[in-house]
């Protein structure tokens, strides 16, 4: 396996959706708590960045192997250990080597900020292997953009500025055997909120690949969100998300950003329509996937444009 084959085989063009989240939860932390630790933020990177590829690899080599249908639909492009014939043997073990720098670089962070980190992190790695793997993997029901949207979407960015708010948002600690735990409801809400366009801009990059994929999906027995409500509910559901994420704006004000920074996100609409009139013509996993991933950054790097700018003010 050469770079070019890993970097297909963990689809390292979609790592975004969970950078992302880190960017701005860490962001979030130094705007609202202002506060920074070098060290968490290094080792939640490698823990996220293993994990994430981990689970796409994981999802690859699932679908390699359940696979109805081994031709057309672009399979033998799309998928990695098809496209350069990799060894199965070889992707395993990627995926067990990248499964124990994600952990224990995670047990590290752990040790380092408490118990909750562990809870979370660990219901997420969880979810991320149930996602792609098991009798019914959740990317096989119409599940998967509500697991995706919160867990990469909300939790990510809650643990990213937890680790850096010295128990300011939450607290969860064994105490003479006892569990103790704490929490800060309205910081919570807050944060959640704040994480509203990231949740469905990832859930969307889940709806905009199942519906690329829906006719091959229908072959391999693939429920998929998309496979139950059909495709034009489909791209309904996927044109009035992206407007649900702009509602948003209302609770940056409510946050307390400045009005004119908030203003500063509406121009972001005009590249968005052009790019959901794009998908509506065309949804092709090789052409017009990307755009879903495009709109995500286009919304989430334009928050990370405000906080940033809100932190110099």
């Amino acid at each position: 396996m050469n770079v070019r084959s890993f970097l297909k085989l963990v689809e390292i063009q979609t790592k975004v959706a969970s950078m992302i989240p880190l960017a701005l939860g860490t962001l979030y932390a130094l705007y609202r708590f202002e506060h920074f630790y070098a060290g968490h933020f290094a080792l939640m990177l490698v823990s996220l960045l293993s994990f994430d590829m981990a689970t796409t690899a994981i999802n690859n080599y699932y679908d390699y192997k359940k696979a109805a249908r081994t031709h057309g639909y672009g399979y033998e492009t799309h998928n990695a250990i098809v496209a350069y014939k990799l060894k199965e043997s070889v992707v395993v073990g990627v995926i067990v080597f990248l499964l124990l720098l994600a952990g224990g670089s995670g047990l590290l962070l752990v040790a380092q900020t408490g118990l909750l980190v562990f809870l979370l992190g660990g219901l997420s790695f969880l979810i991320g292997i149930l996602y792609s793997f098991g009798p019914v993997p959740i990317s096989r029901m119409p599940l998967g953009e509500l697991f995706s949207g919160l867990f990469m979407g909300f939790v990510i960015i809650f643990i990213s500025a937890y680790i850096h708010t010295d128990d300011t948002v939450a607290v969860l600690a064994l105490e003479q055997g006892r569990v103790h735990f704490q929490l800060n409801l309205t910081e919570t809400v807050y944060l959640f909120w704040f994480s509203v366009p990231a949740i469905l801009g990832i859930a969307n990059i889940m709806l905009a690949n199942n519906i690329c994929d829906i006719d091959e999906d229908i072959d391999n027995r693939r429920y998929t969100l998309p496979v139950y409500i059909g495709k034009a509910n489909a791209l309904a559901l996927f044109k009035l998300l992206y407007y649900v994420s702009y509602a948003d704006l209302v609770l940056l004000l409510i946050l307390g950003v400045h009005p004119l920074l908030v203003l500063l996100l509406l121009p972001t609409l005009i590249p968005l329509r052009r790019n959901l009139a794009r998908f509506d013509e065309r949804q092709e996993k090789a052409t017009t996937f990307v755009l879903s991933v495009k709109n995500f950054i286009l919304l989430t790097a334009a928050r990370i444009g405000v906080l940033a700018v809100a932190l110099l003010l």
